[in-house]
C-alpha cells in the first residue's frame, strides 16, 4: 500500500535506531546498514523536515545495493516523500536506468508525479540524463506531458510545462534533441503562455541557450510567442544578452521585429538601452522602425557616438526639446502626471498616446488596466484589453451604441496596437466609493452635518437617467457599483465599465439592474458608511432599517419591486419624492392646504376625505401634531379662529396642511417676529417635526385628481404607469441580495 505522506509512515519505537539507520544510508556504510535492519530497525521511517527515508537516501546515492537489501526488509518502493516525490522520480532525477527499471518492476507508475506535477521524465530531462529520459520514453513515458498545477497554482497561471521546456530552460541540448526525436511538440505552451524557446532563453549560458535555439527553430518553433509583460523572444534575447540567439531570431521570416511589449518598447530600443550595438545594427538592417521613442537621446545618454551614428542613418530624429505650447491641465486630480505624459516623448498609436507606466495608471481591471493618455490631444482614461477580449468587446459595443448620452461616460475612440485594444474614455476624478470616502474626511474635520444631501439627490438622479439611456436602447448593465459610477473635475456623475453589459435586455436583466440602482441609493444614503459588500449581503428587512428616511426606504421598494413592467419605471421615479429638497416639499403642502376644501373647512369635501382616512398601519409622526409645535406659536395660531368664535386647530392631517399654509402666508409679517425667530425657516421646521407627513400626503394623492401638486418639479408622471403601478411599502419582495 502507497505512503503519501510522512505521518502515514512505519512508526518507530526508537528514535535513535531511525537516525542510526537513516544516517548509515547517507554514509553508504552497507554493514552498520545489514546490521540494524537485522536487529529490527524501522526501515519506513521518515524524518520530519522532507519526510526522506533510507531508500529515498539510497536512490539518491544510486547504489543498487543498499535499495535491494532496503526493499527486501519492507522498504516501501512507493513512500512518497512531503513534496510527493517517489524513489522512482529520484531515480529520474539522478538519471539511473537501472534503479529506474526496478522501481518499474515494484509497481511504479511510468507518469506518476509529486506535488508540484513533476514527473520522472520531467526530471531526468531537467537534469540533463538523456539516457533515462530514452529509457522512460521506451517504457511509456507520455513525452509531451504537461506539468499539473493544483487549484491555487493555476489561479496564478503556474504549471503546463513539459519536459521539452525543462531540458531548454536548464540548457540541455542533447537531451533536447532526443525528445524531438522522440516527438516531443516545440510549440506546446505552459500555462503562461511560454512555449520551449522561451524557457531556453531564461538560462544565463549563452552557448548552451544559443545550442538548444538553434534545435528549436530548426524544428519550427513559434518566433513570436510571448513571456511575462508581453515580451518577445527576441527582447527576452537581448535583454539576457543572448546576441548570438538574437542573430538567429533576426534571420527568421515570421518574426515581427516591431512587436512591443507591455510597456510598448520594441526589441529595437532595448538593444539602444543596454548599447548592444551589433544587435542595433541587425535590427536596423531587418527594417526595425526607429520611430519607437527617443534611441539618439538614449544613445547620447550611454555616450556611445557610434550607435548615434547608426540609428541616424537608418532614419532616427533627434528630439529635440520644443518650446512649451499653451495648454492648462484640466483634471486637478491627474494633472501632474499628465504634464509630465505630455513632455514625454511617446510614439503615437494612431491618434493615441500612452505610456504603460505606474507613474500614469488610473485603476486596476480584470484585464490591462486603465491610464492616462491623450486621444486627439484631449485628457483621456485610456481602458486596455486584449484585441480578442469578450468584455472589451462588450465595453466598446455598448460605448458607441450611446455616444454623447446624458451621464454614460463618453467614448473619444478607440485604437488598436500589438494585440491590445485601447478605448479611450472621458477622463474622471475619482469613483463614487473614493467621493464618499472623501466627503467622509471632510465632514469630520469640519464637524458639519447638513439636512439636505444634494450630492445624493444628484449621484441618484444622474444614474436614473443614464441607466434609463440603456435600458431604452434594449441594453443593461449588468455590474452596477459604487466602483463604476465616476465623478469629473466638475462633479458630473457618469455611469461607466460596461464590459458585461449586455444588448438582449430582458425584465429580468432590467430587475436586476434596478435591484443594484436600489442599493446603490441606499449605499449613497449611508454615504458609504457600510461597505458595497456587507450591504449586498443584508435582507430586505434590514436594508430597510438602514434607510435614514421613509422616502428613501419607498425609493427602494420601487425599485426592489417594479411588478411586472420595469421598463419605463426610472423616468416616473425621478418625481419620487426621494429627489424632493426640503423646501419643494414645504411649497408642496402649501399649495395642498390652500385647497378650497382646506383652507375652508369641508368636513365631507373629497380632499378632506382622501386625507384623514389613514391607512392601517401607517407610521404616524403627525398625529396630535397640535402638542409637538411650539406651545407659544399654537396659541397665536388658535387665536386668530376663537376670535372669530371658531374652534382652533384639530389634530388631523387636513388641519395640519391648513397650519403650514397659514404660517408661510403669515410668517414673514413683522407682527410675528416673535415666531419667526422661535420656528426659524419653516421648510426645515416642519421636516423635522413630521419627517413622514410629505410622503404620506404624496402617496394619498399621486393617482387621484390633486396629483398635480407633485409633478411640478418631475420629469415625468409619478410613480405608476397611470393607475397600474403599485409603488410602496404595500408589495412583496424578496432579498436584496
Amino acid at each position: 500500500m502507497q505512503s503519501n505522506s510522512p505521518s502515514q509512515a512505519g512508526a518507530c519505537s526508537n528514535d535513535r535506531e531511525k537516525h542510526l539507520l537513516f544516517n548509515a544510508v547517507l554514509r553508504e556504510d552497507m554493514e552498520q546498514v545489514q546490521s540494524l535492519l537485522e536487529t529490527g530497525a524501522c526501515v519506513n521511517a521518515q524524518e520530519e523536515e522532507g519526510g526522506w527515508a533510507p531508500l529515498h537516501a539510497a536512490v539518491q546515492n544510486c547504489r543498487e545495493d543498499l535499495v535491494s537489501l532496503l526493499l527486501e526488509h519492507g522498504a516501501d518502493p512507493l513512500l512518497r516523500k512531503r513534496n510527493g516525490a517517489t524513489p522512482f522520480i529520484i531515480a529520474g532525477i539522478m538519471g539511473h536506468v537501472g534503479l529506474l527499471e526496478l522501481f518499474l518492476s515494484k509497481g511504479a507508475r511510468v507518469d506518476e508525479c509529486d506535488h508540484n506535477g513533476f514527473t520522472a521524465l520531467m526530471e531526468a530531462a531537467m537534469y540533463g540524463h538523456e539516457a533515462a529520459a530514452r529509457f522512460l520514453h521506451a517504457n511509456g513515458a507520455e513525452v509531451n506531458l504537461r506539468q499539473p498545477a493544483r487549484k491555487e497554482q493555476a489561479r496564478l497561471r503556474k504549471g503546463g510545462a513539459t519536459a521539452l521546456m525543462r531540458a531548454a530552460e536548464y540548457g540541455h541540448p542533447a537531451v533536447v534533441k532526443a525528445l524531438l526525436e522522440l516527438g516531443a511538440e516545440v510549440n506546446i505552451r505552459d500555462n503562461c503562455g511560454r512555449n520551449a524557446l522561451i524557457y531556453a532563453l531564461w538560462n544565463s549560458r549563452e552557448k548552451s541557450a544559443e545550442a538548444v535555439a538553434r534545435l528549436l527553430l530548426a524544428h519550427g518553433v513559434d518566433v513570436r510567442v510571448r513571456c511575462e509583460r508581453h515580451k518577445t523572444p527576441l527582447m527576452l534575447a537581448l535583454e539576457r544578452r543572448h546576441e548570438d540567439v538574437a542573430r538567429l531570431l533576426l534571420e527568421q521570416e515570421q518574426l515581427d521585429v516591431d512587436a512591443t511589449d507591455r510597456e510598448l518598447s520594441t526589441a529595437l530600443q532595448v538593444a539602444v538601452q543596454l548599447g548592444l550595438n551589433d544587435a542595433a545594427q541587425r535590427l536596423c538592417l531587418r527594417g526595425a522602425s526607429t520611430d519607437c521613442g527617443d534611441l539618439v537621446m538614449m544613445a547620447r545618454r550611454s555616450y556611445n557616438r557610434a550607435l548615434v551614428q547608426l540609428l541616424r542613418q537608418h532614419g532616427a530624429r533627434d528630439h529635440l526639446q520644443a518650446p512649451a505650447t499653451p495648454w492648462k491641465v484640466q483634471s486637478p486630480r491627474w494633472g501632474r502626471a499628465l504634464m509630465h505624459l505630455r513632455d514625454t516623448y511617446r510614439p503615437m498609436l494612431g491618434r493615441l498616446k500612452i505610456f504603460i507606466d505606474p507613474e500614469y495608471k488610473v485603476a486596476d481591471t480584470s484585464e490591462g488596466g486603465v491610464y492616462l493618455g491623450f486621444y486627439e490631444g484631449q485628457e483621456v482614461a485610456v481602458k486596455r484589453f486584449h484585441e480578442g477580449s469578450e468584455p472589451g468587446q462588450k465595453e466598446l459595443a455598448c460605448l458607441q451604441k450611446h455616444r454623447q448620452q446624458g451621464h454614460l461616460l463618453t467614448l473619444y475612440g478607440c485604437e488598436k496596437h500589438s494585440g491590445c485594444l485601447f478605448v479611450c474614455l472621458a477622463l474622471c476624478e475619482r469613483n463614487l466609493e473614493e467621493q464618499l470616502l472623501q466627503g467622509a474626511r471632510a465632514a469630520a474635520r469640519s464637524k458639519k452635518s447638513s439636512q439636505e444631501d444634494d450630492f445624493a439627490q444628484s449621484v441618484c438622479s444622474s444614474l436614473f437617467e443614464a441607466l434609463d439611456k440603456l435600458h431604452r436602447s434594449g441594453c443593461a448593465h449588468q455590474d452596477l457599483q459604487p466602483r463604476n459610477v465616476l465623478i469629473d473635475s466638475k462633479n458630473a456623475v457618469w455611469l461607466a465599465d460596461f464590459d458585461k453589459s449586455t444588448d438582449k435586455a430582458g425584465d429580468e436583466e432590467i430587475k436586476t439592474d434596478l435591484k443594484a440602482l436600489g442599493l446603490l441609493v441606499l449605499y449613497v444614503a449611508q454615504k458609504g458608511d457600510i461597505s458595497w459588500e456587507k450591504l449586498k449581503a443584508k435582507s430586505e428587512e434590514e436594508g430597510k432599517k438602514l434607510c435614514p428616511d421613509e422616502e428613501t426606504q419607498d425609493l427602494l421598494q420601487c425599485l426592489f419591486c417594479p411588478g411586472d413592467k420595469p421598463q419605463g419605471l426610472l423616468p416616473e421615479l425621478l418625481g419620487h419624492p426621494f429627489f424632493w429638497s426640503s423646501e419643494k416639499r414645504y411649497r408642496a403642502l402649501r399649495d395642498v392646504g390652500n385647497e378650497s376644501d382646506i383652507k375652508t373647512p369641508n368636513s365631507n369635501g373629497k380632499l378632506v376625505q382622501i386625507l384623514n382616512t389613514d391607512p392601517a398601519g401607517h407610521s404616524r409622526d403627525f398625529t396630535q401634531w397640535t402638542s409637538k409645535i411650539d406651545g407659544n406659536i399654537m396659541k397665536k395660531m388658535n387665536n386668530f379662529y376663537e376670535r372669530k368664535g371658531r374652534s382652533g386647530y384639530q389634530d388631523n392631517v387636513t388641519d395640519l396642511l391648513k397650519f403650514i399654509r397659514n404660517i408661510g402666508e403669515h410668517i414673514s409679517e413683522k407682527k410675528n417676529k416673535s415666531m419667526k425667530s422661535i420656528m426659524g425657516e419653516p421648510s426645515q421646521y416642519f421636516q423635522e417635526k413630521f419627517p413622514s407627513l410629505f410622503l404620506y400626503v404624496y402617496q394619498r394623492l399621486k393617482n387621484t385628481d390633486y396629483a398635480h401638486h407633485f409633478q411640478k418639479n418631475s420629469p415625468a408622471s409619478l410613480c405608476g404607469h397611470g393607475m397600474e403601478r403599485t409603488v410602496g411599502s404595500q408589495m412583496e419582495c424578496g432579498e436584496l441580495s
